[in-house]
């Protein structure tokens, strides 16, 4: 694997997701090829079957087995993410630390990179005592809309 100063490289764009398959020694198929420009091309999270129906539709001819096993492959090597939901598994592509945003209208996952402050962190690391070296948010809301929800 490409390292620098003995750490992993990580994966930041396409080419370093094709390089890291190569790298463990995995092949690069044409369906797992097609799978990872999916993922780098979208701005969401998407299930298997959204991965399975989108290909199909632009005439990549993949069957749902490859999909689920080259997803199952991809993330298991820390190459693609996935994120566990109580209704199924969303897959996306890695990208460098982030949080993530939660639609419950669409349900679609938004990666959102911020920073918090130093203030923040410390007391973090003050009450439990623990080195905060990486963090993830997830945020969970309802699209704004001009006219107010009633629920």
């Amino acid at each position: 694997m490409s390292k620098q100063g003995g750490q992993i490289q990580p994966i930041r764009s396409l080419e370093d997701a094709l390089n890291r398959c190569q790298t463990l020694g995995m092949r690069v198929s044409r369906q797992r090829r097609f799978i990872l420009e999916l993922l780098w091309e979208a701005k969401e999270h998407l299930s298997a079957r959204e991965i399975y129906d989108y290909l199909n539709q632009e005439g990549k001819n993949i069957g749902h087995t490859s999909v689920y096993q080259n997803l199952e492959a991809l993330s298991n090597q820390g190459i693609i993410e996935c994120v566990e939901r109580c209704d199924g598994r969303l897959y996306g592509h890695i990208s460098d630390s982030h949080s993530h945003v939660n639609c419950l209208d669409t349900r679609q996952i938004m990666d959102i990179h911020l920073e918090l402050p130093p203030e923040l962190l410390e007391k973090v690391e003050q009450q439990t005592g623990i080195k905060i070296t990486d963090y993830r948010i997830d945020f969970f809301g309802y699209q704004q809309s001009d006219k107010p929800r009633l629920n």
